[in-house]
């Protein structure tokens, strides 16, 4: 899969709330209401990444996850990468 273009990634980003591009990478902070619930959520996405072979970097803090997406095989953000980060807001609604 090739990188995205710039227009196509800030295009993304508008309706990616909190998401943010720098270095090539895009990324979004998620608080939760305690610990265990930012773990649960990364087990879920986990198991999501696996399935589609495309996996993000994570930072666990105390009920913070930092997600970020970045194709290290490309150099960049992917088509793929947007449409984990959209499948991760998905997640967040339900």
């Amino acid at each position: 899969m090739s990188l995205a273009s710039k227009q196509e990634i800030q295009s993304a980003l508008t309706i990616l709330d909190g998401w943010e591009y720098h270095d090539g990478k895009i990324s979004k902070e998620l608080t939760f209401n305690s610990y265990m619930e930012g773990i649960e959520f990364v087990n879920i996405l986990a198991v999501k990444a696996e399935e589609v072979n495309h996996h993000p970097d994570l930072e666990i803090s105390w009920c913070r996850v930092k997600v970020t997406y970045t194709s290290h095989d490309q150099g960049g953000v992917t088509q793929q990468c947007i449409s984990m980060a959209k499948m991760v807001e998905d997640f967040l609604l339900i």
